[in-house]
């Protein structure tokens, strides 16, 4: 499998182009949402993305167990979006996963992406552009999914930044 990490802000447009590159491997699509939504707006969100992704897209709802959803699947597929990293860092740290056990997964995820002919697409955020005055659980949170981005980024064949809509390749 090929891997490709697409990061960026907040509503820049990251789910949209990584849909655009997996698409371009070919018909068999595949999606792994890693989002759970807790309230109405986040209900909203998953709605919306599901009807901007439409039929192409074989849909998993998988918040945890993501490396088992691409080694199950990975063959039946052209190209897999999984999105979103962060959100499936975030689930893991909430299920009470140490850093370790967190960081175990990520490099299992990688693994998993780098065999295969399947392309792997993964949408990301980057989560250290504030301020870092916050919470114990917060902090662990950015250096977890900052230090993720770091290991995939540095895994992957290609990675794209969003900024206001537009890819630019870094590598």
């Amino acid at each position: 499998m090929a891997l490709a990490v697409v990061g960026g802000g907040r509503r820049c447009g990251k789910s949209r182009f990584a849909l655009a590159l997996a698409s371009a491997h070919g018909p068999r699509l595949g999606f792994v949402a890693t989002f759970v939504p807790t309230d109405e707006e986040g209900r909203q969100k998953v709605e919306q993305a599901r009807r901007e992704r439409g039929p192409s897209f074989a849909t998993t709802e998988e918040p945890i167990q993501v490396p088992q959803v691409l080694e199950g699947r990975g063959e039946l597929f052209d190209a897999i979006v999984v999105d979103d990293l962060t959100a499936w860092v975030s689930n893991l740290a909430v299920e009470g996963r140490s850093d370790a056990e967190v960081e175990a997964e990520a490099e299992r995820l990688i693994r998993i992406s780098q065999t295969g002919e399947t392309e792997i697409v993964i949408v990301t955020s980057d989560v250290d552009f504030g301020f870092p005055v916050d919470s114990a659980a917060s902090s662990r949170f950015r250096r977890l999914a900052g230090f993720i981005n770091r290991r995939m980024a540095e895994s992957a064949t290609r990675v794209y930044w969003m900024v206001f809509g537009i890819p630019t390749r870094i590598r």
